[in-house]
């Protein structure tokens, strides 16, 4: 590639790449929040003030990837501010888990190309060095399993109670890759996993049960389940469809462990309303629907009733851990 490639080519990629962090650092603005000032002292908050650096090396990040990785941290509701590439979370012994977003940082610097060099040489003069932005995507050590001990994200632990016994169990009995981290609850139908915030960053921890089985009853969809069409994308009818069986089953799964129901996604009642108003038969099919997901994770609670009749004591739901262990 000549060197004129080369130049023009860099100039797009950091005009490019230059432009996508302005627009973000404009749209922290416009909303009233400076991104080099975060709420450190709010709930949004989980990671202390510190400056952002790679757990593999121990260098700080700098520049603009300070204010990047804060974004990120605070966005995503990280516990830490550590971060590592893909490849040094597996030369750590560990690895990414599966499904996980990274983030992108940059690096610059400034190189000369072979052709430029070898001009310089034939003309006695110093070679013009061509400066360059670089991607690097990290992952934080809170999107990392099997790390040593030193380098893994130590969460603080979820006060005893906010999740009631019965939920946890059967969340577990399921045996549904569920994790409870960052700031956003939902179901990846690609990589087959939920995520959904803790329950102490709900105003009212109930509220977290009502989501979790939300979530479980979306994950009941999947191909090797109950095999529902999860292909909708959001604001069509077909995601619209599908929230309608993930809101009713949460409601009949929730009425069975005694949890007064509530609306989950009231922003979603218009685009409810449009399918109803489209086919008069939607609202049968998506409570039939919605009545075979919760008959299918209910299902899981008689197995663990098999080992011991579950109650919101700790030490019931320990020998309900116990059982599931033992068998």
């Amino acid at each position: 590639m000549s060197s004129h490639a080369v130049r023009t080519r860099s100039r797009k990629d950091r005009t490019s790449l230059y432009q996508e962090i302005t627009n973000k650092i404009i749209a922290e603005l416009e909303a009233g929040r400076v991104p080099w000032v975060q709420p450190w002292e709010t709930a949004a908050a989980k990671a202390s003030l510190a400056m952002p650096r790679n757990a593999a090396t121990q260098r700080k990040y700098s520049g603009i990837n300070v204010l990047i990785l804060w974004d990120a941290v605070i966005e995503r509701g990280f516990s830490i501010q550590n971060w590592l590439t893909f490849r040094q979370a597996l030369g750590l012994g560990g690895h990414v888990r599966k499904g996980e977003a990274g983030t992108t940082v940059v690096y610059a610097d400034r190189f000369v190309p072979d052709e430029e060099r070898t001009r310089a040489e034939r003309d006695g003069d110093e070679p013009n060095a061509i400066p360059f932005l670089k991607r690097f995507t990290v992952f934080n050590t809170d999107q990392c399993e099997n790390l040593p001990l030193e380098l893994a994200s130590a969460s603080a632990p979820i006060p005893e109670g906010l999740i009631l016994a019965r939920v946890d169990a059967l969340i577990e009995a399921t045996g549904a890759d569920f994790r409870i981290c960052g700031d956003r609850a939902y179901y990846s139908p690609v990589h087959d996993f939920i995520r959904v915030p803790r329950p102490d960053a709900y105003f009212e921890p109930i509220n977290w049960h009502r989501t979790a089985l939300h979530e479980l009853g979306h994950w009941s969809g999947h191909p090797s389940r109950l095999a529902r069409d999860l292909s909708g994308n959001f604001g069509s009818a077909l995601y619209a469809k599908e929230e309608l069986v993930a809101e009713m089953a949460s409601a009949f799964v929730c009425a069975s462990l005694g949890i007064t129901p509530t609306v989950r996604h009231s922003d979603y009642i218009g685009s409810w309303l449009e399918v109803l108003r489209e086919d008069n038969r939607a609202i049968v099919r998506a409570a039939s629907a919605a009545s075979k997901a919760a008959d299918y994770l209910l299902a899981f609670r008689h197995k663990i009733e098999d080992f011991v009749e579950i109650s919101d004591a700790s030490d019931q739901l320990h020998a309900v851990r116990q059982g599931i262990d033992a068998g």
